[in-house]
């Protein structure tokens, strides 16, 4: 005689493989993924990040190339990032035509029209000469409103050399109204902002420092959010809501599950994930130790962020992904 009830007995749906495949309640596509990309002034070839192995900054070449990939692969877009050979204090590389970030979106919106979707990190710390996101007062703190005519002219820069969506990371009071109205004012009245609501002051940013070659001493915890703090997030979304944001976003996303699941209960619009480049570390660091099985460890980390709330997510592993999903559907 059974000591268990019929109803007692959810292992039933855990029994097999096709079983588990076809009452999973998340699933990872590539379409939902975007692969964050670096490109670098000034190289002749790739220069990789000793804290980042498999990423690299890229030429202006070899990001068309692993953008053909990500596209070939279903790969959802890329959000790209500018590494100029020249700061200076009110970051005006960020507004040139002819800066490497601007270029590199021109290239790709030439190569890729509407097929793929280019995103641009709108923020001002990969060019200025002191790393922070926005313009320094006299006294060295960050000036909000100088700040925020800065990310206008940014924005409508981005916009004109191809970028579908913008995306304001510097967490300045007021950012996403500024933006829309210079957006809509220039005339780019379609293109997307992804408002990164709330961005946590986390020392998970570190690789990502090498990647852009940051020049910041000191910290951002006078603008980004405090790690310690759950409900401000909600102020920050309604907020960004309010102003008109596209999509919002949380970063980091696997230490900040709690608040992703929060702002995706609350926002209508669609919610973005971004596992940043410490988490990617950790896991890769693990792995080439032997400590962790590198696909499984990616596998469940994305499937944590999906689980918590992210329509969209952000990862460096978004390539790797999606062959790995192209390979397990192969007849």
């Amino acid at each position: 005689m059974s000591l268990v009830l019929p109803g007692e007995r959810p292992r039933r749906l855990r029994s097999t493989s096709a079983i588990r495949r076809l009452v999973r309640e998340n699933r990872l596509h590539p379409a939902d993924l975007i692969l964050p990309v670096f490109v670098r002034e000034g190289i002749e070839e790739d220069v990789d990040i000793s804290s980042m192995p498999g990423v690299v900054q890229h030429t202006r070449a070899s990001l068309l190339e692993a953008a053909r990939e990500a596209l070939a692969l279903g790969v959802g877009g890329l959000m790209v990032f500018g590494v100029p050979e020249h700061r200076d204090a009110i970051g005006s590389g960020a507004t040139d035509p002819n800066g490497i970030l601007n270029l590199a979106l021109a290239d790709l919106r030439a190569e890729f029209g509407e097929s793929l979707v280019l995103m641009a990190d709108l923020c001002l710390d990969e060019f200025t000469d002191h790393g922070h996101c926005g313009v320094l007062t006299a006294t060295g703190t960050v000036d909000n409103d100088a700040t925020l005519q800065r990310y206008a002219q940014m924005a409508v820069a981005q916009a004109e050399a191809g970028a579908h969506v913008v995306g304001p990371s510097g967490m300045m009071d007021g950012q996403v109204a500024v933006i829309r109205a210079a957006l809509d004012e220039a005339g780019h009245t379609d293109v997307v902002i992804l408002a990164y609501t709330a961005k946590y002051a986390s020392a998970y940013y570190g690789p990502f420092r090498e990647a852009v070659g940051s020049t910041l001493q000191g910290n951002r915890a006078t603008y980004q959010q405090d790690p310690a703090n759950r409900r401000e997030s909600a102020r920050e979304l309604r907020l960004d809501l309010e102003q008109g944001a596209d999509l919002v976003m949380v970063k980091p996303a696997g230490p900040y599950l709690d608040v992703l699941s929060d702002v995706a209960h609350h926002s209508d619009v669609p919610v973005a994930a971004y596992q940043v480049s410490g988490e990617y570390a950790q896991i890769e660091a693990a792995a080439q130790l032997g400590w962790l099985d590198r696909k499984r460890t990616v596998l469940e980390s994305l499937q944590s962020i999906k689980r918590a709330g992210a329509d969209v997510i952000l990862t460096y592993y978004a390539a790797d992904v999606a062959r790995w999903i192209e390979d397990s559907e192969s007849p």
